[in-house]
């Protein structure tokens, strides 16, 4: 028991001061790279917007810290043979790597469990911030039961358009209303269409009728039938579809609600379904990428070239990583089901691990 907890430690430490050194590195790129683009803010706004990009950056590359934290606790342990004192005292590598497994295990939970929301909440401020001071507005879609809603901002005010249904990629609205605010929050007019097709800086309607709802007008009297017109706008399909909310902007915990609701609504949930798997599986994921290490790292660094066996161990790792992501992209395509795109990455990376584990350790 002692030796598991020594062995648990030593991991852990590890873990925490890479991804000390990677949030202190992608943080300073963060910042030289915000200063260059957001010049002309000040300078406590910018560090605001670092701030809230960290946790995102880091949660994504979590996998890629794990790797390179157990091949340096490893290797660390095969050049000192503490490895080799642990075989002498009757502990074979593979109990041995029981409690790193058990950390990276537990790593991975809390990682999907608790900071999971804390990333979700700062990429979604990260994501608003960077919308505003670029200047195109906020543009916010919500689903209710009487249809959707979205707002659009640009430097007259705001816009607010239902709309009863829309097309499976939003790009498209029918029977939609807009109603036109400026900034203080006085109406300016409002527009009734039969359709409402998104283009290039502008939505298309047809079938229009136009209201002044300026002060001392009578709107009604006034009121304007058109076969076409265009409303001028800052939204693109990818804005809409941003501002809809992406999967890494709602929490784990919302998300079975959130999917369950834009299916009763009549979208495609596959994008969050996916997302959602894929996150249940990152502990086991995390724990492969654990034994994938070892398998190549747990030998005394006498017996072979440690070079040529890191090298290996990080490849592997990092490819088992972009293949988990290709399959992620395979799956929001529908061209795999979701379960298959979510979880195949991460049992295979496991069995393939401990086939090599096996083969090394015992063959």
């Amino acid at each position: 028991m002692i030796l598991h907890f020594y062995l648990a430690r030593r991991f852990l430490w590890t873990f925490l001061a890479i991804v000390m050194i990677f949030v202190v590195l992608l943080a300073l790129i963060e910042l030289i790279d915000d200063l260059r683009s957001f010049s002309a803010l000040p300078f406590g706004d910018v560090v605001e917007i670092v701030l809230l990009k960290v946790p995102e950056a880091n949660y994504e590359i979590l996998p890629l810290v794990i790797i390179l934290a157990s091949v340096a606790m490893f290797l660390r342990m095969s050049r000192s043979s503490e490895l080799v004192v642990v075989r002498a005292a009757g502990r074979s590598g593979l109990r041995a790597l029981i409690a790193p497994l058990t950390v990276a295990l537990l790593i991975g939970v809390v990682s999907v469990s608790m900071l999971n929301p804390i990333v979700a909440a700062s990429a979604k401020r990260h994501n608003d911030l960077v919308n505003t001071y670029l200047g195109w507005g906020s543009a916010v879609m919500a689903i209710a039961p009487e249809g959707i809603w979205l707002r659009q901002g640009n430097d007259d005010g705001q816009t607010v358009i239902h709309a009863r249904r829309a097309s499976s990629d939003v790009s498209v609205l029918f029977n939609t209303t807009f109603f036109s605010f400026t900034h203080d929050g006085a109406p300016l007019r409002r527009i009734a269409a039969k359709e409402a097709r998104l283009g290039d800086g502008a939505w298309h309607l047809t079938n229009v009728k136009l209201w002044d709802l300026s002060l001392g007008v009578n709107a009604e009297a006034n009121a304007q039938e058109l076969d076409s017109y265009d409303v001028p706008s800052s939204l693109t399909h990818d804005r809409i579809i941003d501002s809809f909310g992406k999967p890494e902007y709602i929490s784990i915990w919302d998300l079975p609600d959130f999917i369950a609701q834009l299916e009763h609504s009549g979208f495609s949930a596959r994008r969050y379904a996916v997302w959602f798997q894929m996150e249940l599986a990152r502990p086991l994921f995390l724990v492969a990428l654990v034994m994938m290490a070892a398998a190549f790292t747990m030998r005394h660094s006498r017996l072979h070239n440690s070079g040529v066996s890191v090298l290996t161990a990080v490849l592997l790792g990092f490819g088992l990583h972009y293949i988990r992501n290709f399959a992620q992209i395979l799956g929001e395509n529908g061209q795999i089901p979701i379960l298959l795109a979510a979880w195949a990455p991460a049992v295979a990376s496991f069995l393939l691990a401990f086939g090599i584990l096996l083969h090394m350790e015992e063959g």
